[in-house]
């Protein structure tokens, strides 16, 4: 069976989402302390995140991702997102 053909007519998207700056993040801030009480002392912060990853039918746009970040993916109120077309 030649795959080739249903391969092209996928894409990914990847969306990176993390914390807005100034919002605490406890996760982070636990990992932290995690790597200082481990003897990793340069580690001044730490903000924790979260990667999507999408597959997508062909030409679907990023102005579509972007919706899809809007609505569910990040809660935009306190998280940021940048989306990568791959």
């Amino acid at each position: 069976m030649d795959t080739s053909h249903h391969e092209i007519d996928q894409m990914k998207a990847r969306v990176h989402v993390m914390l807005k700056s100034g919002v605490l993040d406890p996760q982070g801030e636990a990992v932290r302390h995690a790597l200082g009480a481990m003897g990793f002392a340069g580690v001044q912060g730490v903000r924790q995140g979260k990667v999507i990853e999408l597959d997508l039918a062909s030409g679907t746009t990023a102005d579509t991702v972007e919706a899809m970040c809007e609505k569910l993916l990040a809660n935009t109120v306190i998280e940021s997102y940048r989306i990568e077309m791959i």
